[in-house]
């Protein structure tokens, strides 16, 4: 005797139009079977088709066009809200249910899109910082990426100051062999000082950083607050940074942090296939962006700011700063003596 489940392939199987003799092999029955069971009509037996539970009205059901209609006006409307709004109508439901139905019909804004934008050749690198945390210490991360080729370079520091960018930035400018037409900053402080663009004012620059870039020839640029997707190119191996360089690796300090870092830039995040390039990056600067960027100027830049080495000194207050009084100190006997040669003397 075979029961629903034979009944319930066999239905499913002449459905998808598979024939008789294919059936019954997979049934493991004979083809005569397989026709017998269609003429004697147990395929239409209650029970062979999905079980369908017929649904039980709810509380809530009188009040869902409700819900929706004021959703679709606000729909930020807390469930707690509109509990309180139903309630006063006559709902005599929980509120558990009408969480779960709010759930589901709460309009959904589109979110905004982040439209992805390649730049040419030589026209910008990315430049940010991130925190690092050894077992001695805490150590800032300059990454600096060429926006076309994704070509990485990445130094650790002890300071996150405008000395430490700018000798940053040259030291990445020496890797490419040049400089960027531009260079995109988010709201770093070294660099930006205030971004009033969003209340229609401007942007401003740190003044000895704007010597900086015109002493290189580049562009500053900065993300907008808040939007700091703007600069994805960087973010992203920020990201990398952490999980492929620093996790799971043990270091024993700066100097083996520093010598590490070079071997893993050209050997493996300059050497690897990007995931949105598809290409090397070291292959795509060599034969794209190489010969695009500008050529760094025949002398470093020099600051006319001095560096900030600590916190200053405590200035001396100007009553103790008089000069000192030297005090002759002589035994009494000795003092005798001299006032009776002064009187000889006399």
């Amino acid at each position: 005797m075979y029961g629903l489940e034979h009944l319930v392939i066999l239905k499913h199987l002449l459905e998808q139009g598979l024939a008789k003799t294919a059936i019954a092999e997979q049934l493991g029955v004979s083809r005569r079977t397989v026709h017998h069971w269609i003429a004697i009509g147990e395929l239409e037996r209650e029970g062979t088709g999905p079980r369908v539970r017929a649904s039980r009205p709810e509380k809530l059901d009188p009040y869902r066009s409700i819900i929706t209609t004021r959703l679709d006006t606000y729909p930020e409307l807390s469930a707690v809200r509109l509990f309180e709004e139903i309630r006063a109508d006559g709902y005599a439901g929980g509120i558990t249910q009408l969480r779960g139905f709010v759930a589901r019909v709460r309009p959904r804004p589109e979110p905004e899109p982040v439209i992805r934008f390649e730049t040419e050749p030589g026209q910008q690198a990315q430049v940010d910082f991130a925190t690092v945390r050894f077992p001695w210490g805490k150590r800032y991360a300059l990454l600096v990426v060429l926006g076309y080729s994704r070509l990485l370079w990445l130094r650790f520091y002890t300071r996150q100051t405008m000395s430490t960018v700018i000798a940053g930035l040259e030291a990445a400018f020496a890797y490419f062999g040049g400089v960027t037409r531009e260079l995109l900053f988010d709201q770093m402080r070294a660099v930006i000082l205030d971004d009033q663009r969003p209340l229609g004012g401007k942007l401003l620059e740190n003044p000895e950083f704007l010597r900086f870039a015109a002493h290189y020839g580049f562009r500053i640029r900065a993300c907008r607050p808040y939007r700091a997707q703007t600069k994805g190119k960087v973010e992203r191996p920020v990201s990398y940074v952490r999980g492929n360089f620093l996790y799971g690796r043990e270091f024993v300090g700066d100097a083996d942090v520093d010598a590490r870092v070079e071997h893993w830039l050209e050997h493996t995040a300059n050497a690897r296939v990007h995931g949105t390039t598809r290409e090397v990056p070291r292959e795509r600067f060599t034969r794209d962006e190489a010969h695009t960027l500008l050529p760094p100027p025949l002398h470093p830049y020099r600051s006319i700011v001095p560096e900030d080495r600590g916190r200053p000194a405590r200035p001396v207050r100007p009553a103790l700063a008089r000069p000192l009084v030297v005090v002759e100190r002589r035994p009494l006997a000795e003092y005798a003596a001299l006032a009776g040669l002064a009187e000889v003397a006399s």
